[in-house]
């Protein structure tokens, strides 16, 4: 897989070169890939988005407000009815997963994993030779031994995977801005599955582009949406939150201490400029203490991480994920666990906080 990595690179013009943190890495911004070398190298295509989910609506939006040749394959209901809000035209734009699957030559699978497993065997004889397979999440590929789904070997296969929500990638779009993303080939039947995946990138709206594997992209997005970005940020503000609580403190004030102020005051902050700009706009007594607690949180954590890593690297969360998505109830009793978490008393708590800023007023 590396010296393909390097094959393709190699065949492509420069890439910018960046300094991340002291290490060299080569990414694509928009200079050197502009949206109209995009369109050239896509030109021609049919890019069949199948799925109208998370990333679906994003993805086939931004595509085609970039001037791409898009349809949606979507089965019948509510999101069905989503695609067709947006615009997507029954039976000219918009089709069932296996009509669609069938008219494009780009086939994009942005259907949940779970998804993706079961409707493999009707999608994978439209897999004709010459097509292009696109991802957006490298787990189907990386644990294909567990989820079955095993491309064609005379098809390229490819990713771009948007560091953000669909939502955020259609929002972003249309301020102007972009999600970075990460991109890889899998397999270059045609011998251009590098550009088509870079003209991909361009066009649904990422920011820049930086490379990986398919394994590399499953492995850092399981751990981050395990740890920091998800299970570990609900985690953290949960035990700050009911520390503050059971020595005498209210619901509102825990609740802004914990959450509100650091969505809405600190985390804009270094958003913008870093940590340690952050922590030059707080006061001398935060400032101080946050520099002596960051060392205990860290030691305290790092085990939890290399444990949740080495799980997620074995496959163990993979299958997880498989058999409890197997379920025929899955989303029953997935809808239950989320109306817990909303039920809490520190969420219970947040929608009220929420209301009572100035925008809402």
């Amino acid at each position: 897989m590396y010296n393909l990595q390097l094959r393709l690179r190699n065949s492509l013009n420069k890439m910018a070169k960046m300094n991340f943190g002291g290490v060299i890495e080569e990414v694509m911004t928009r200079e050197e890939f502009p949206l109209e070398k995009a369109r050239e190298v896509l030109k021609g295509e049919t890019i069949a988005v199948l799925g109208y989910g998370v990333q679906g609506p994003g993805q086939a939006c931004n595509l085609r407000d970039n001037g791409f040749n898009v349809i949606v394959g979507q089965r019948q209901g509510k999101t069905f009815e989503k695609a067709v809000a947006d615009g997507w035209v029954p039976g000219k734009t918009l089709f069932s997963i296996e009509e669609a699957a069938e008219k494009g030559t780009i086939v994009c699978m942005l259907l949940s994993d779970a998804a993706q497993m079961q409707l493999w065997p009707t999608i994978k004889p439209h897999l004709t030779t010459g097509k292009t397979l696109y991802f957006s999440h490298g787990f189907a590929i990386t644990w294909n031994d567990r989820t079955g789904v095993v491309p064609p070997k005379d098809i390229d296969v490819i990713m771009v995977a948007p560091k953000g929500s669909g939502t955020s990638l259609r929002t972003m779009f249309l301020e102007g801005r972009g999600l970075n993303s990460s991109y890889a080939v899998y397999q270059d039947y045609s011998g251009n599955a590098l550009e088509k995946v870079l003209a991909f990138g361009v066009g649904i709206g990422s920011g820049y582009l930086f490379e990986t594997t398919f394994k590399r992209e499953a492995t850092s997005d399981l751990t981050g949406e395990r740890g920091s970005l998800m299970g570990a940020i609900q985690g953290l503000l949960l035990a700050q939150y009911e520390t503050l609580r059971e020595h005498g403190h209210t619901p509102s004030e825990a609740f802004n201490e914990t959450v509100e102020e650091l969505t809405q005051s600190l985390m804009p902050l270094f958003a913008k400029n870093g940590m340690d700009w952050m922590y030059a706009n707080c006061s001398t007594t935060a400032q101080r203490g946050a520099l002596d607690w960051m060392g205990p949180f860290h030691d305290a954590i790092k085990p939890v991480m290399e444990k949740l890593y080495n799980s997620v690297a074995s496959g163990h969360e993979a299958q997880i994920s498989i058999d409890a998505n197997s379920k025929p109830d899955y989303r029953v009793g997935l809808q239950k666990e989320l109306e817990a978490l909303h039920e809490s008393e520190m969420w219970r708590t947040g929608e009220v906080v929420r209301k009572l800023r100035p925008e809402n007023n």
